[in-house]
């Protein structure tokens, strides 16, 4: 995920405009704008000021690159899924989507070990169905 897209899915999940993360980041609305359009070369101090404004901890790190573990099963059905998004955005409740994705794609990992095999589009949609149902009972 890039960094534009977490700034703006934590913005957005936190109901708050360019304009109030930057006054709370002493920073501007274009600037921060084009951080969240994929343009610019933030420094660490600015985006530790836009973690903060956004509730968030800012973690840099220096590591050795390990692999890349191989895409789950649940990550390729998602990734193929139109409906998955659309539901994504509506259970996001606060938080950003991608940690939504995040906990759904290991929901349908732990899964697989119950169902004796790899998640299938239709095991998908039964776990939407599920979670549309619960939301709407706590609504």
């Amino acid at each position: 995920m890039e960094l534009g897209d977490v700034l703006r899915d934590r913005r957005k999940a936190a109901g708050r405009t360019i304009a109030s993360v930057a006054v709370d980041a002493g920073l501007s609305v274009p600037y921060i704008a084009n951080l969240e359009n994929g343009r610019g070369n933030p420094t660490l101090a600015a985006l530790d000021r836009l973690a903060t404004a956004l509730g968030a901890r800012l973690d840099v790190r220096i590591d050795d690159e390990a692999p890349a573990p191989p895409p789950s099963a649940a990550a390729e059905l998602l990734a193929a899924s139109v409906r998955a998004d659309k539901i994504l955005a509506a259970l996001s409740n606060g938080r950003s989507r991608a940690t939504v994705r995040r906990d759904l794609i290991t929901t349908l990992d732990a899964l697989q070990s119950l169902l004796g095999h790899p998640p299938t589009p239709a095991d998908l949609n039964r776990l939407l169905d599920l979670l549309q149902l619960s939301r709407l009972e706590l609504g």
